[in-house]
């Protein structure tokens, strides 16, 4: 049994035996201050802390943060030495499937190759001492625009993944994982109760005939009223779908979590797992931009040249083309810079995760730093900080205070 399955089958004990509601929080650490927040956020409060990374964010390619799965794993730790953290950290990836990175996507990869991929992800993800693995084949290139393939088509692919990541893992010797499945986008054709119920029924059926019930998932996504533009958590939908869930063994995870209105309704309605993500970039980059505002004060007193940081942060958006994915339907089409103020704000504060490690926008952030550092001890950890205080809102919301001396 793995040790987060351990911990989850805890959280039910809790839930149902003595009454103790908690949901665990799932930081997708899209940057380095992000990650390290987290870490730091996990000593102080004691409590157990999951880091869900994406493929486009911790892939072999290094992704957008530049680390590899090794890579993002020995990053947290040298943290968690740093502040101490004696708490379980599980890193764990977050929509592995076919055409989820945004690569596959744009080269048109066809459906084996794109499997192929995601395979070798998960064995990589696997060696690199990973705690549980999304797998989510929802998406399917191959058909029309909008279409959503059959729910038996996602539970075969789910398995075909799930099976490798299971020879995989005996072939390197190495403990049991945890699994997760599903998805919160339409897309997948799960939000339908009747197909969320089909795809448990024909899930355990053919991880049944596989011999693979061993590798049941301990989270189960859904949607549960939230998106990027939606901040409102559906109670009563994810009570009913927590009710599905239960007897399984499973818990329900929400992704898309960030900013959300009634957080504290999670654990009441027996969420066992929430992502957040865009949240914690939106705290770092308003951070950085109040740094900036200082900055600007400084360098004018002290006749320096300003590091402009804003200005490059802004260029390595637009030059990257990330911020068209999220183009309003009258957007679209338009150069950015007929955009309005606040959208292109937005847009770069959205995007910012992509190019937080592009050169140009690293020596700005460095130039910054080091205006600052006339001044102010440690800007660096201001901005940790900052994103620290957002990630303990929901530390507070979701009862992890001290969760750790609970689960074990």
């Amino acid at each position: 049994m793995s040790t987060l399955r351990h911990i989850i089958l805890r959280l039910i004990e809790l839930r149902e035996q003595e009454g103790i509601h908690l949901t665990l929080l799932a930081v997708c650490p899209n940057s380095a201050a992000v990650l390290e927040a987290a870490v730091k956020v996990a000593a102080r409060c004691h409590t157990p802390m999951l880091f869900a990374a994406t493929l486009n964010q911790v892939d072999r390619d290094g992704g957008y943060t530049g680390w590899t799965p090794a890579q993002f794993v020995a990053e947290m730790r040298r943290y968690a030495v740093r502040y101490g953290c004696t708490t379980p950290l599980y890193p764990c990836l977050d929509h592995g499937g076919p055409w989820l990175k945004d690569r596959h996507a744009q080269e048109k990869l066809p459906l084996d190759q794109a499997m192929h991929e995601v395979k070798l992800s998960l064995t990589a993800c696997l060696e690199a001492g990973y705690a549980l693995l999304h797998i989510d084949p929802t998406v399917d290139r191959t058909l029309p625009p909008g279409e959503a393939p059959l729910v038996p088509i996602v539970v075969e692919r789910t398995v075909e993944l799930i099976e490798h990541a299971e020879q995989e893992r005996q072939r390197l010797n190495l403990p049991a994982v945890a699994y997760e499945v599903g998805t919160e986008e339409v897309h997948g054709g799960l939000v339908n109760f009747d197909n969320f119920v089909a795809f448990l029924d024909l899930l355990k059926a053919r991880l049944e005939q596989r011999a693979l019930m061993h590798a049941w998932p301990a989270f189960v996504v859904a949607q549960v009223g939230t998106d990027l533009h939606t901040t409102y958590f559906d109670p009563s939908a994810a009570q009913r779908l927590t009710e599905i869930v239960r007897p399984t063994g499973a818990l329900l995870k929400g992704h898309y979590t960030d900013w959300v209105e009634n957080p504290a309704d999670y654990p009441r309605v027996g969420m066992g797992g929430a992502n957040v993500g865009p949240e914690f970039t939106a705290a770092e980059f308003e951070a950085l931009e109040a740094l900036e505002r200082r900055e600007q004060r400084l360098c004018a007193n002290r006749k320096l040249q300003p590091a402009c940081f804003l200005a490059a942060l802004e260029e390595a958006v637009v030059a990257s083309d990330r911020w068209r994915k999220w183009l309003q339907p009258d957007e679209i089409g338009k150069p950015f810079a007929e955009l309005t103020p606040a959208r292109r704000r937005w847009l770069v504060q959205t995007g910012a995760r992509y190019v937080w490690t592009a050169p140009k926008v690293i020596a700005a952030r460095e130039q910054l730093y080091a205006h600052l550092s006339l001044v102010q001890a440690d800007p660096h950890a201001y901005v940790v900080e900052s994103v620290a205080r957002s990630i303990e809102r929901y530390i507070d919301a979701f009862n992890l205070y001290d969760a750790a001396t609970l689960l074990g």
